[in-house]
């Protein structure tokens, strides 16, 4: 990789997208006879324009480059067909996008939504599917209706909820949703219908604090949706009042929490971890890029360590300086969420509550055609494309890395949506284990893991925004951009 680095001195931070959330991406292609090049037209114009910066990018940048097809970008009429058959064959995380826009504002808490998060299940032998509200934002759409975790969703738009149509019960513009009751195993309609417009929100991830006494032990409790670097000062928020509460104890709540930037787990870990391991500025995790980035990044390691490593940072306004932590952990568990236990792991005792996390042990960064390109009206055209193409994957301090098959709990605990009761609460389960734990007292969810999903139905799916998938990454949001194709 020709560089000439010796302009950037004086790095900026820059590009605040760089995720640590697991990607789930599905291309599902059609089935038609495959043409062969001589029969297929050559594309132009802006099609030909896109396909050479998404290889102009992934060739330079992308940590598995070296592992790529061969595919002609001259013969390849979908950009997003020719972006996923250039991907490493193990890479599920990797993303394209031509509304960049919007899910750089998904990225820093700005959504088009209803402030819900729903978990998608199956009625007993058909395809219908229903929606249970695992959590609502104050102030949302959804609030205002009077919606809760637990309500059930049983209808859509006075029809049925289907595979083909369940995420326009986050997605669409506006909404009728007929609530359901459970009674044994059959789940009754509600009236009156609830309608609801979608609005643009700024959702502060730091949605629940509070303080828990439980035999003799004053217990922190914080639900965290998601890792967002403009938000620290929330978090700042919930430690001094935690501080100012003496609290000896805490549970964070990470069981939904997809992860986000890279700036933001190093700030929440800095903020509850042992002084002495902030103050001496420890490795959280270290950082491996292609051989390219990382050859340089290391001959240059005075000048850019930042890029190798992710430390424990001093400057945080609250340092509790725990050296015990508990954290409550589901499915929805990824990236970020996975680094802050994995790195907090070799410096205090982290127990982890829930079900096993998803396994996500990369990073990405956006790429835009402004990234790469210094002519606009060379790009103008196709300037809402963009890319989050894997760049690293990551280890803790003791070398512990690709974790595909995510974290195992300590203590095994299925999450009860059905029930209803508030996130937090003592009766949650995952809560209600963890004091238990701490207490040293024996709890039969923490022997039995119990299920809670009533017979005849089936969880398939869960989210919050149309980028769930794409935000299970790990956001490097100190990576300089210019550094990009040269």
């Amino acid at each position: 990789m020709a560089m000439d680095y010796g302009k950037y001195l004086k790095m900026r931070r820059i590009n605040k997208y760089v995720l640590l959330v697991p990607l789930s991406l599905v291309l599902v292609l059609g089935c038609k006879k495959e043409e062969t090049v001589d029969e297929k037209e050559r594309v132009s114009g802006s099609t030909l324009k896109i396909n050479k910066f998404i290889e102009t990018s992934m060739k330079d940048i992308y940590l598995w480059y070296d592992e790529m097809p061969d595919v002609d970008i001259n013969y390849e009429e979908d950009p997003e067909a020719y972006f996923y058959k250039l991907l490493y064959e193990d890479d599920k995380w990797s993303y394209i996008t031509n509304d960049i826009g919007s899910f750089e504002n998904s990225l820093e808490g700005v959504e088009t939504s209803y402030g819900y998060s729903l978990a998608f299940g199956l009625f007993s032998n058909t395809e219908d599917v229903f929606a249970i509200v695992e959590y609502v934002y104050e102030g949302t759409p959804a609030s205002k209706a009077g919606l809760k975790r637990g309500d059930i969703i049983i209808q859509m738009d006075g029809g049925a909820i289907t595979k083909d149509n369940y995420t326009d019960l986050l997605y669409a513009s506006s909404i009728t949703i007929t609530l359901g009751e459970l009674d044994g195993n059959t789940i009754y309609a509600k009236e009156p219908t609830v309608s609801m417009v979608a609005e643009e929100l700024t959702l502060n991830p730091v949605l629940i604090k509070k303080v828990i006494g439980y035999g003799g032990h004053k217990v922190g409790y914080l639900f965290y949706a998601q890792y967002i670097s403009d938000f620290t000062p929330s978090l700042d928020e919930a430690f001094q009042y935690f501080q100012s509460e003496g609290i000896t104890d805490l549970i964070i709540d990470l069981r939904y929490n997809p992860g986000g930037q890279i700036y933001a787990a190093q700030y929440l870990c800095s903020s509850v971890a042992p002084v002495g391991t902030v103050n001496n500025n420890s490795t959280l995790v270290t950082l491996q890029w292609n051989d390219k980035y990382q050859d340089y990044f290391e001959q240059n390691r005075n000048l850019y360590s930042g890029y190798t490593e992710a430390l424990f940072t001093d400057t945080v306004a609250v340092k509790l300086g725990l050296d015990e932590l508990y954290i409550l952990t589901g499915s929805g568990t990824a990236s970020a969420s996975e680094l802050t236990i994995t790195g907090l792991s070799p410096y205090m005792n982290v127990t982890t509550v829930g079900d096993t996390t998803y396994g996500k042990y990369t990073a990405s960064i956006t790429v835009k055609p402004e990234d790469m390109y210094t002519d606009e009206s060379y790009y103008s055209d196709f300037d809402n494309w963009g890319l989050q193409p894997i760049v690293l994957r990551y280890a803790n301090s003791e070398g512990v890395t690709d974790f595909k098959d995510g974290f195992v709990p300590d203590i095994l605990v299925d999450d009860d949506l059905w029930s209803g009761i508030p996130l937090g609460d003592i009766e949650d389960p995952l809560v209600k284990a963890a004091l238990a734990d701490m207490a040293g007292t024996e709890v039969a969810a923490i022997k039995s893991a119990k299920k809670t999903t009533p017979a005849g139905f089936t969880i398939f799916d869960r989210g919050f925004s149309k980028f769930d998938a794409n935000k299970r990454e790990l956001i490097n949001d100190k990576f300089d951009k210019r550094f990009l194709n040269k």
